[in-house]
Formats: C-alpha cells, sequence, structure tokens
C-alpha cells in the first residue's frame, strides 16, 4: 500500500509541475481505469478470502474416514453449534454486506464491457447453501428430535438444486438416509446409486456343478445371443446354489432342511425340464409335471430364493449370508430380473428378515439396499410397496420401536408421519387367503378396453391400505400372512403338519405379534374365515400367559368375517374327498365333529362374555354354520370369498365395519 501511495504522489507532482499535455490526457485516463481495476481486483481479493477462510472454518472433513469409507463415497461433516445467533451476528451481516459491493462491482464491469449479468452467480445464496448444510449437521444430531425434524425439512423442500441432492446423497448419515427413504413422496435424487456390484466368480473346481455347467455349454451354447443370455443365467443359478451350500447345514429346522435340499435337487433337474419341456416335481403326494411358460432358470431361481427365505428367518444364518456375499448376489439378481415381480419380492423378503437383525443395518445399508426399497416403496402394487415397508421400518430404529417378524406387514402408516398413533387394527386372513389379496375390492367384470368414468372410484388392491387409512389416520393397521393349504397333494415339508394346527399358529402369531408391539394399543381384530378361529385361540391362549396380559386386556372388539365357529362344509367336501385331495392339517380341523374346535368355541365364549368384548358377525346368506351365539350377527346376500371384500367404499359392507372399528375406539379416536 506504501507503494501504491508513492507512485500516486508522483503522479501528482508530474501533474502540477507544467502545463496540461496530450500525454498526460492519456495518463489521467489510465490512472482512472488503474483505480477502477484496481478496485475490482482489492475487493474481489478481499470476498474471496474472506470466504475461503470463512468456508475453511464451516466445514472439516474427516479425511481418515473418507479414506475408509472409498467404496461408499461418503463425505462426514463434523457438528459445529447450530445456535442460531451464531450465525445471524456480525459475520453474517459482514459477509451479506461484502456480497452486496462485489455485487455492484460485477454489475458496472459487465456494463463497462457490454456483456451480460450472470444473475445465478451473483444473487445472494447464502440462505439457501447454508440452510443445507444446517440440516444435514442438525440430522447428525444426538437430540433425537432435532435429528427427526432436520430429516423431515430436508425431505419437504422441493426446491433443492441436482447439485444439492447429490450432496446429501454423500454427506448424510445411515439414519439420516434411511429416515429419507421412510418419507413420503421423497425425491429418489436423495440416495446414492449401489455400488457396483463385484464381479462373477468361476465356480471352484472341486464342485461337481462346474462340470455340470460345462455339459450345459456344449449343449445348448447354439447361438452367440442365446450363448451371453444362458451364461448370465447359469452364472446366477450356480452362485445361489453355492451359497445355499455355504449356508449351515447342521442344527437346522428339519423344514428349513428340507426347503434347501429342495431348491439344489431342482436345480440339477433343470437340464433334464429343458430337455423335455416339463417342469417335474416329487412331492410327498403325487408327482406331477407342469408345463413351462417361464424361463426355466427363472423358476429355479425362485426355488432357491424360496430356501434362503427359510434361511434368513435364523439369525445366524442371516450372519452367514452377509458374510459370503449374500447382499451383493442378491442385488444382482433384483436388477437383472426386473420383469419378475415374484422373484423381486422374494429378495425383498429376505432383506427385510435380516434387518431384523440391527447387527446386519449397515452391511445392508453400504450394500445400496436403501436406495432400492426407497424406490419399491413408491411401487403402484400394494405387495410389492409393503415388502419395502417392512424391510426400512425394520431398518428404522429412530422412530420405530416395533419389528416387523417373518409374515407381519404395516399398512398404515408406512411412512415416517407427525400423525400420532392412537390404536391397532389388527387383520388376520382365512384358508388359501393372504396379507393382501384377501382383503382387497371385490373384483369387477368389466372388459379391460372399458375406461373407467372421470370421479370413478379407483380400485383398491387392499382396502384397510387405502380407505380405513383414509377414514381413520390415526390408526395402524397391520396385516398377517401364514401359508395354508387344502390340500397335502402339492410338494410341502414333511415335518410342517403340526405347525399348520390352530394351537401351533396361535402360539407362533402370538410371539409375532408381541414383537411388532401389538397389545401396547388398544386394539380391533378383523378375520374372515379361518383366520377369526385363529383370533379365538390367541385371545384364549393369551388370557392364560401373564406375557401377553397386554393383548387381552387392550382388546377392544373382534370382527368375524364368515367364521366357521362350529365347522365347515368345505372341510366336509375334502374329507370325503381325502383319497384324491389328501386333506390338510387346516381342513381336518374345519370339520363339523371336530373335538378341538367345539372345545375352542365354548373356551372363547366363556371368556368373551367375561370380558364384555364388543363383537361383530358378518355371514354370507347361504346356509352355513356361522352363528357364534355372542354379538350382532348381519347376513350378507355375498358368497363366502368375498364377503370381506365391499364392491365400493360406501356400500353398507364397508361402512358397518368402519363404524364398528369407530364404536369400539371412540375414546381413542375422540370425534
Amino acid at each position: 500500500m506504501s507503494f501504491a501511495a508513492y507512485c500516486v504522489f508522483c503522479c501528482r507532482r508530474i501533474g502540477t509541475s507544467g502545463p496540461t499535455t496530450k500525454s498526460d490526457l492519456q495518463w489521467k485516463d489510465i490512472r482512472k481505469i488503474s483505480k477502477l481495476t484496481g478496485s475490482l481486483i482489492l475487493g474481489g481479493f478481499v470476498f474471496i478470502t474472506y470466504e475461503v477462510l470463512a468456508l475453511k472454518k464451516l466445514l472439516t472433513l474427516d479425511t481418515q474416514a473418507v479414506q475408509q469409507e472409498k467404496l461408499k463415497s461418503y463425505i462426514y461433516v463434523n457438528t459445529v453449534s447450530l445456535d442460531p445467533s451464531e450465525s445471524q451476528g456480525l459475520t453474517y451481516k459482514t459477509r451479506k454486506e461484502l456480497h452486496k459491493i462485489v455485487r455492484k462491482i460485477l454489475e458496472t464491469e459487465a456494463k463497462i464491457l457490454r456483456r451480460p449479468f450472470d444473475e445465478h452467480f451473483s444473487k445472494f445464496t447464502e440462505d439457501h447453501e447454508r440452510a443445507l448444510w444446517i440440516l444435514l449437521k442438525r440430522s447428525q444430531s444426538e437430540d433425537r428430535i432435532v435429528r427427526l425434524q432436520a430429516v423431515q425439512q430436508l425431505a419437504e423442500n422441493s426446491h433443492w438444486h441436482d447439485y444439492q441432492y447429490r450432496t446429501v446423497a454423500q454427506a448424510c448419515d445411515q439414519r439420516t438416509v434411511i429416515g429419507l427413504a421412510r418419507s413420503k413422496d421423497i425425491d429418489l435424487r436423495f440416495f446414492l446409486p449401489p455400488p457396483p456390484l463385484p464381479k462373477v466368480k468361476d465356480v471352484p473346481n472341486n464342485f461337481s456343478i462346474r462340470n455340470e455347467l460345462v455339459q450345459r455349454k456344449k449343449k445348448f451354447f447354439l447361438h452367440r445371443q442365446k450363448k451371453l443370455l444362458l451364461l448370465k443365467d447359469y452364472a446366477i443359478e450356480d452362485e445361489l446354489r453355492l451359497l445355499l451350500v455355504s449356508l449351515p447345514q447342521t442344527d437346522l429346522e428339519q423344514c428349513v432342511q428340507y426347503f434347501t435340499s429342495l431348491a439344489l435337487r431342482e436345480s440339477s433337474q433343470t437340464l433334464a425340464a429343458q430337455r423335455g419341456g416339463l417342469w417335474c416335481f416329487g412331492g410327498n403326494g403325487l408327482p406331477y409335471c407342469e408345463t413351462l411358460s417361464k424361463v426355466p432358470s427363472e423358476t429355479v431361481e425362485l426355488f432357491c430364493l424360496q430356501a434362503l427365505v427359510q434361511h434368513s428367518k435364523v439369525s445366524t444364518h442371516c450372519d452367514k449370508i452377509e458374510a459370503n456375499g449374500g447382499l451383493q448376489l442378491l442385488q444382482r439378481i433384483y436388477q437383472l430380473r426386473n420383469d419378475s415381480a415374484k422373484i423381486q419380492r422374494n429378495i425383498i423378503h429376505i432383506i427385510g428378515n435380516m434387518a431384523l437383525d440391527e447387527r446386519l443395518h449397515s452391511s445392508i445399508v453400504r450394500a445400496g439396499w436403501v436406495s432400492i426399497l426407497a424406490e419399491a416403496m413408491k411401487s403402484p402394487h400394494v405387495i410389492q410397496s409393503s415388502h419395502a415397508s417392512r424391510a426400512l421400518a425394520n431398518l428404522d430404529r429412530d422412530t420405530v420401536q416395533e419389528k416387523y417378524p417373518d409374515g407381519v406387514y404395516v399398512l398404515h402408516p408406512q411412512y415416517r408421519s407427525s400423525q400420532p398413533i392412537k390404536a391397532d387394527v389388527l387383520f388376520i386372513h382365512g384358508l388359501l387367503g393372504a396379507a393382501f389379496k384377501t382383503w382387497r375390492q371385490q373384483d369387477i367384470n368389466q372388459p379391460l378396453d372399458v375406461k373407467a368414468f372421470e370421479g370413478e372410484e379407483v380400485y383398491s388392491e387392499c382396502w384397510p391400505k387405502t380407505w380405513l387409512a383414509s377414514d381413520c389416520p390415526s390408526l395402524r393397521i397391520v396385516s398377517v400372512e401364514y401359508d395354508t393349504h387344502l390340500s397335502d397333494w402339492k410338494t410341502k415339508c414333511p415335518t410342517e403338519d403340526h405347525r399348520k394346527s390352530i394351537a401351533y399358529r396361535s402360539n407362533e402369531l402370538l410371539n409375532k405379534l408381541r414383537a411388532a408391539g401389538i397389545g401396547d394399543r388398544p386394539l380391533v381384530w378383523v378375520s374372515h374365515s379361518m383366520g377369526g378361529l385363529l383370533v379365538k385361540k390367541m385371545l384364549v391362549d393369551a388370557s392364560k400367559n401373564p406375557e401377553m396380559d397386554k393383548i387381552v386386556n387392550n382388546t377392544r372388539g373382534i370382527i368375524f368375517y364368515s367364521v366357521p365357529h362350529h365347522g365347515s362344509q368345505l372341510a366336509e367336501y375334502s374329507m370325503n374327498a381325502r383319497y384324491l385331495l389328501f386333506p390338510s392339517v387346516e381342513v381336518k380341523e374345519l370339520s363339523t365333529d371336530s373335538p378341538a374346535l367345539k372345545e375352542l368355541n365354548d373356551d372363547f365364549l366363556s371368556f368373551a362374555k367375561d370380558k364384555k368384548f364388543p363383537v361383530l358377525s358378518f355371514a354370507e346368506t347361504l346356509p352355513t354354520h356361522i352363528d357364534l351365539g355372542i354379538g350382532d350377527l348381519i347376513p350378507v346376500e355375498v358368497n363366502h370369498l368375498n364377503i370381506c371384500k365391499p364392491k365400493k367404499k360406501d356400500t353398507f359392507l364397508y361402512q358397518r365395519t368402519v363404524k364398528f372399528i369407530q364404536d369400539a375406539l371412540a375414546r381413542e379416536l375422540g370425534s
């Protein structure tokens, strides 16, 4: 600065020593330009220096953590003070004023040089940028309330730029990314794409699989395109088989062992199936064959995945699945089989089971499954989205205290919500039913080319998830799924007979429901067909078990849809055809002369009258053994299957159901 002052002083002395000449005028022009340029350079330099120092103070990168987590591409931001007064003080105001000065300089420069003024780089965006980083820091706060509010604000702000979404994807921690995935209508740009999958490993020489693979290649690789497709299928099939072989084979439940053996056996029979064009099974009943309607390799994968579902129910086996690269293998299959909803559903089923173990959460997140689950949550198909919802709920330990075991699905709320949950409604299906399809809207016989009228109700794949959740948003709606069969003719686990009895299912489901928090809030049961018998058995058993007292004490009402309290004619038909159909355990228990059924009904009546449970029963108008002997019995002109499937939201069947739930929970739901 002293040198610049000396130069100015000399120039002034020269200027006053004599008359003004042409060269003096040129020097004055140069001096004016120098003043302007110097101020620009000096002001810009001061501003840039201050910004760099301030940014350096604001952000501190943990380079060691970055080095350790290269594969995840995460950037870790250390938390700083969240006191708003600290960021809104003199420093903040000074930076804002400096920004205004630089803006004026840039505007002047643009006018002199006659070029457009770039508004994007010149306007004060500090508030927006600062908000992003403040929210990121708050999302990692030790205070749970602060964390949840920050994640909610990140998710609800729809004005982030594309680069800001990428910033969040790289900088957020595990809890934040799971919270974002469970936020309604979340932008998928918040999530990093899954990391590159490892290359397909060759099959070791000491496996008989390799020899079989070579034989297949010689026989079927006739054309180049077909060859590439088969190579991909065989690699996946062989990796699945190797994964199954690597899992513990001792001290297994007989059913898990059976399904594993079945998957490996049917895998090796693919070649025979391809030769003959038939897919053959050998079960405990009669062997049978089905004409192939799908690619054989896809069927083999389904066998292996169903075996993995059984293994994923065992905690120690989940550790082995993760250690042997199962998360990456399942992700590869998920991406390659994007045309098979059933395969993808089985894979998410496995991930949901593995997520029950909190030790595996970091591995699941690192493998890139959160982004896949967040996308699956947006599926219009209720089965797909509900499987993804269950997996994410099991991962989310910040807002979900309960865990959802295998076969227990939350239909509402599936996302994080500020709406407090005041009560639970639990749906239990019957024979040949399922957690979702049993509770769908009654099928509409309408030609495919006929479009719905404007304003017409959209068909509901699961009315508890859509209609009931809309009418009673403060309810948690849960649906249970378990396997049932009419006949033992088809392939099944040879040791499963005792597992299909009502007594066994009652004990198994009670433990799962307690893990899911059933009994912690007021509760209404909704059941169809055999599911009603299961509800009665669970309540009777819970009343005898002090650990299950909460379920009994918090029960506020029960709805029975066509429950055969005294036996079923369907069961009688199956017994008459037992030599052909091999009636299953559950069908035998439904026969009218079943002593277990009579004992259950007597025990429940005595128990329910003592507790004075409100009961609502719906019965089809066809002759059946429906009357329980307590509560209201309402006959409905529908058949057994459709009695729990309302035609529309405004029909008597649905409206009466909602009224019963609201009346039973009036104290909790209020108006």
